[in-house]
């Protein structure tokens, strides 16, 4: 059985085509998003799909999904492989369900602390029992630089980069230094204070920079890209 697994974020909107179990394809859907969809459709014919957004998308790719195979958008009544223990279950991003969803599958009977690495960086602890206990949001990498542009008169909007000094020289590599070494320490940190509190866990880093980060990071840790798609897979299987 064929799935198409579309994640809809702040930043990029992608998918992803399965086939059974395994990731065959990512594809990023640039300009005309519903036209993308349906071309996918029409090329890879799905038996099966399913939407994570965290944005308002245009709902006519809902209908058209729906039209063409078994359908699932995530949402709060979704069928999951955890069980949720927060204030308000219905806040929670779709994104970070499917992270979950898919370090549940990956690591079962384990806790384990996922790291996304994208518009923001989230922090999502599941424990040994499959309960997503909650976790943490910080601006992510892209959003940082951002802020720093357009929050002050003078600095420059710097572009990221992993070649760098501990010390910048000039002013875009104390830009690039600060960036990327506040966000390495901001992880370290609350890995740090996670194992003061769980003493064994896994840490899983996904999103488009976890490679790198995960190299810098000094507990170990498993960098998976295709985290969120394997998420949204197992959530299909569940719902449709």
């Amino acid at each position: 059985m064929s799935t198409l697994c579309l994640d809809f974020g702040n930043s990029r909107l992608k998918a992803a085509f399965f086939q059974g179990s395994a990731v065959m394809e990512e594809i990023i859907l640039e300009n005309d998003p519903r036209s993308k969809v349906e071309l996918l459709l029409n090329n890879y014919n799905p038996s099966t799909s399913i939407l994570a957004s965290v944005i308002d998308h245009d709902t006519e790719i809902d209908s058209l999904l729906n039209k063409k195979t078994r359908f699932h958008n995530i949402a709060p009544s979704s069928k999951l492989n955890f069980s949720i223990a927060v204030s308000n279950p219905q806040s929670i991003g779709a994104d970070r369900i499917a992270l979950i969803a898919g370090a549940v599958n990956g690591f079962p009977d384990m806790n384990t602390l996922v790291i996304g690495l994208g518009t923001c960086i989230t922090y999502n602890f599941v424990n040994q029992h499959a309960v997503f206990l909650g976790g943490a949001i910080s601006p992510g990498l892209a959003m940082r630089f951002q802020s720093l542009h357009d929050y002050t008169k003078k600095l420059p909007l710097v572009e990221p980069s992993w070649n760098f000094p501990l010390i910048g020289y000039d002013t875009k590599t104390n830009i690039q230094s600060g960036v990327a070494n506040g966000i390495i320490n901001e992880i370290q940190g609350f890995i740090e204070k996670y194992k003061n509190k769980y003493k064994e866990f896994n840490v899983l880093l996904t999103g488009g920079d976890a490679h790198y980060f995960a190299s810098q990071i000094k507990k170990n840790t498993f960098a998976d890209p295709h985290l969120l798609f394997k998420g949204l897979y197992v959530l299909s299987e569940l719902n449709n």
